[in-house]
């Protein structure tokens, strides 16, 4: 799938002339959040009358979740429960589980999604998804983007980010001190591989990492994991994206700073949409297919700006007068990326990454 330059290049120019401050989303509560590690079985309680839609979802919109949820629970009386991971996990997750499957709706970053689809985890939906312009969307009706969002870095504030170039990362002064979620395992790890392989070649990519790995603690399955270590100085840098990052600071006063590295004088991201579909074998099929309908409807979507900092794909649904990542993107080249020929390079990819790292 081909991620629009265009598209994005408009949503952040529109955006750069119409800020606002978020109102904070409230926190995540009234919804059941199971973590992988203990949600062996079923996940989460049904409503009154036994009606659940259960939605594995990669990390980071939570307080967007939590008001559509409720908003969507008090109309039609189904329940959510929401089990949150890394993007490669929630995929697994899925996929485990085949023989007796647990999820209604899956939403992971790509190229995980992509990835569901070629393992048939997913089904059409059904759904009317004709505001939403074709490159953002599986042509069979299997997934569709919920919201666009970009990949980025964050730093303690005692580092001065603003100036911070891919090759002082390798610096000593970070040894033990930088993260970044493993490619392979989490959506913004797998794109700070891609995007490293747009700037600097596959080998070059490979050669960047085998050198970081000299300041990386270690793997992390979740890049959200990621931002209170560097909120408490346990971290100075670490990856992450726009949305959740920006959302993080909002509603919980995390002190972090955005920031993308440059190269040759350039700061570059790749998109990384949050993209839905419904599980091959839901449990709940018509309910499910009921809450892709309201969380891509007109409403639920203008909602993404203000309380989640992330842009709707929909063509009908202007990018916010304020908020959104408009402000953060300022001069950042958003770079083109094929996430079907990334997954299906994907696995060659990895386990050079691998070697290279030595992880």
């Amino acid at each position: 799938m081909h991620l629009r330059e265009t598209k994005v290049a408009v949503i952040v120019r529109t955006s750069l002339t119409r800020r606002r401050l978020a109102r904070t989303a409230l926190l995540l509560a009234g919804v059941t959040a199971v973590a992988f590690s203990s949600a062996c079985g079923g996940t989460g309680t049904e409503s009154a009358d036994g009606r659940t839609v259960t939605v594995y979802s990669a990390d980071g919109v939570g307080g967007w979740y939590k008001n559509r949820f409720d908003e969507f629970t008090a109309r039609t009386g189904i329940a959510v429960n929401l089990v949150e991971a890394g993007s490669g996990e929630v995929v697994n997750r899925v996929d485990k589980e085949q023989s007796n499957p647990q999820a209604d709706l899956v939403v992971t970053l790509p190229p995980f999604i992509q990835k569901a689809e070629q393992s048939g985890l997913l089904q059409p939906s059904g759904i009317d998804t004709a505001a939403i312009p074709a490159a953002d969307k599986d042509p069979d009706g299997n997934y569709v983007t919920m919201a666009n969002n970009f990949l980025c870095f964050i730093a303690n504030p005692s580092v001065d980010a603003a100036a911070l170039t891919w090759d002082d990362l390798l610096k000593p002064e970070f040894k033990g001190k930088l993260q970044y979620s493993t490619p392979g395992q989490a959506g913004d790890g797998t794109a700070v591989l891609v995007l490293l392989q747009q700037l600097r070649g596959k080998q070059g990519a490979l050669d960047y990492l085998a050198a970081l790995q000299a300041n990386n603690v270690g793997p992390s399955s979740s890049t959200g994991k990621l931002q209170a270590k560097v909120d408490k100085g346990e971290l100075l840098i670490a990856n992450g994206d726009v949305q959740m990052n920006l959302t993080t600071v909002k509603e919980k006063g995390s002190k972090f700073n955005v920031f993308f590295p440059a190269a040759d004088g350039k700061r570059s991201t790749v998109a990384v949409p949050y993209m839905m579909g419904l599980a091959k074998g839901a449990p709940h099929k018509d309910d499910a297919t009921e809450l892709m309908r309201f969380l891509l409807a007109p409403e639920a979507q203008a909602a993404l700006g203000p309380e989640a900092f992330a842009v709707s794909p929909r063509t009908d649904v202007p990018a916010p007068a304020e908020g959104g990542p408009a402000a953060a993107m300022r001069g950042v080249d958003v770079v083109p990326v094929d996430w079907n020929t990334v997954l299906t390079e994907l696995d060659a990819d990895l386990a050079a990454y691998q070697k290279a790292t030595g992880s």
